[in-house]
């Protein structure tokens, strides 16, 4: 059960009767956030305000961190995602929390339906220039998917051989919003965003050469892009494009509702 869905059920218990509101309140105490020993403050009111629930950051905490944290969160959310988990570090998690699920390239764990469902409208089409581009593409479509988006994976199709690009030209034309993760000189957004009539996220990887200079080239690449509009994430953020894409979706979803 989700967060909104636990308080419209408690806020009806109180109204007919069934519950005192002193211990409603008591129920409601920790809704802001809950601490986790003195480390950590969980907030759960992220999903009411933003509609997407609070996301672990992984990397620098150490196993037994991230698994109290986790522990905290099934209890009140629907999913739990931590990011950029190592494997040796998801064996020390997993083994305290055995319903763990694994995306090893996306580095991510979560307690999760091992299918989740599509609850929201839209198509997010994912892009990468190249095959070491896949970690940050993945975790931006693991994120999505696990947040209940439609997610469609084109890999490899960068310009150094464009026509890769333009034999799967139906991928751009169906997406709602484009999310294209590049390394290098970081070209291939301009390039989709110059055919796609929908939002384009860039996402500049640390993949490259030493000129590239761990991602600052293709993230000043994208910045300077001659393509308007397009829309660009730091260095490796594949789950942020993936939250700013849900967040376009929700947005004209609720548009469309107000029409």
């Amino acid at each position: 059960m989700t967060q909104p869905e636990a308080i419209k059920l408690l806020l009806e218990a109180v109204a007919a009767g069934n519950i005192s509101s002193s211990l409603a309140l008591k129920k409601l105490e920790h809704l802001a956030f809950e601490p986790v020993e003195d480390f950590a403050k969980i907030d759960f009111h992220r999903q009411l305000r933003t509609g997407f629930p609070e996301v672990i950051w992984g990397q620098d905490k150490t196993p037994d961190q991230i698994v109290q944290i986790m522990k905290a969160m099934e209890a009140k959310d629907s999913i739990v995602m931590a990011t950029r988990i190592k494997p040796k570090i998801y064996e020390e998690i997993q083994s305290q929390i055995p319903n763990l699920t694994y995306y090893s390239m996306a580095r991510i764990c979560a307690i999760a339906p091992s299918s989740p469902k599509i609850v929201h409208p839209g198509q997010i089409s994912i892009l990468t220039a190249g095959t070491a581009d896949l970690p940050v593409a993945e975790e931006a479509a693991v994120t999505a998917e696990l947040c209940g988006f439609k997610v469609i994976r084109l890999w490899d199709v960068g310009v150094a051989g464009i026509h890769r690009l333009l034999s799967n030209r139906q991928v751009i034309d169906e997406a709602d919003v484009l999310i294209v993760v590049a390394g290098m000189e970081g070209a291939l957004p301009s390039v989709v965003a110059g055919m796609a009539d929908c939002p384009v996220i860039g996402v500049p990887t640390s993949v490259g050469y030493g000129a590239s200079f761990s991602g600052v080239a293709p993230l000043l690449t994208m910045l300077n892009s001659c393509a308007a509009g397009i829309g660009v994430m730091n260095i490796d953020n594949g789950f942020g494009a993936a939250i700013l894409a849900g967040q376009i979706l929700r947005t004209a979803q609720r548009l469309q509702k107000n029409l």
